[in-house]
């Protein structure tokens, strides 16, 4: 079975541009996801995937294995064209915003077998901070026992009317499809609750794909703002030294 790591990268970001090429204790924040994806052993490639000269020279700099795309206005479908271009049994995103994010959880979203059929996975973590509740870049996930997911939102759900014994979970920036799940995608039109929500993994769920999640443990912090490039270069130069010690 054959399985490629992918980190989507565009250099325009309406809160963040350039973001891929912010420096993290002396290296770009590309090039600290790439190494991370790098030490999963079940991956057989890692590419960047990206539509930007810049990010493709700094590919070259760092000696990244890199796939140029078009234009495209979600992460799924430039994925999915890096799988017209490189065959694989399934594709892992790597959001190229999470430089600490962790190679054992990404190990966990790794399928066992190959299917024809369409497969969709994501990681979900246990959210800790009420900020993150509140905040809608996080997408909050409501799933049975069986890690399918009933709803993902950008909303707090489900909504605590009854008790408040529960834990809310969130996604974390990692996904995983085979090439009948990226056909699926690209070939539908965005739905309702896609466009409601803006949040392109709903077209699955519209298309009645089930997407599987598996609860991980993760530290892992996404970079939306420049704020949180602050956070991580605290928690990336806290890792950098006690490694050193």
């Amino acid at each position: 079975m054959k399985i490629v790591g992918v980190i989507p990268a565009r250099y325009g970001s309406s809160r963040f541009p350039g973001k891929p090429l912010a420096d993290i204790c002396g290296r770009p924040m590309l090039w600290w996801v790439y190494q991370q994806a790098g030490n999963v052993e079940e991956f057989d490639d890692v590419y960047v995937a990206t539509d930007d000269e810049r990010i493709a020279e700094l590919c070259k700099q760092y000696n990244m294995n890199y796939v140029m795309t078009g234009e495209h206005s979600t992460h799924i479908a430039r994925v999915h064209e890096l799988s017209t271009k490189v065959d694989a049994d399934y594709y892992v995103n790597v959001n190229g915003d999470e430089p600490l994010i962790e190679p054992e959880t990404i190990r966990a979203i790794i399928p066992d077998e190959p299917s024809e059929t369409p497969k969709v996975f994501g990681l979900m973590k246990i959210l800790t901070d009420p900020v993150e509740l509140i905040d809608p870049t996080n997408i909050k996930v409501a799933a049975n026992k069986e890690g399918i997911a009933l709803y993902i939102s950008r909303a707090p759900i489900p909504h605590p009317y009854k008790t408040i014994l529960f834990e809310y979970k969130k996604a974390i920036g990692v996904e995983c499809w085979n090439k009948p799940a990226l056909d699926l995608f690209v070939n539908s039109e965005p739905g309702q609750l896609e466009i409601i929500e803006d949040l392109v993994a709903l077209r699955f769920f519209e298309n009645g794909c089930p997407m599987h999640y598996t609860l991980v443990e993760s530290n892992s912090l996404s970079v939306d703002t420049p704020k949180d490039l602050e956070k991580v270069r605290i928690l990336m130069k806290g890792i950098l030294e006690e490694q050193k010690k």
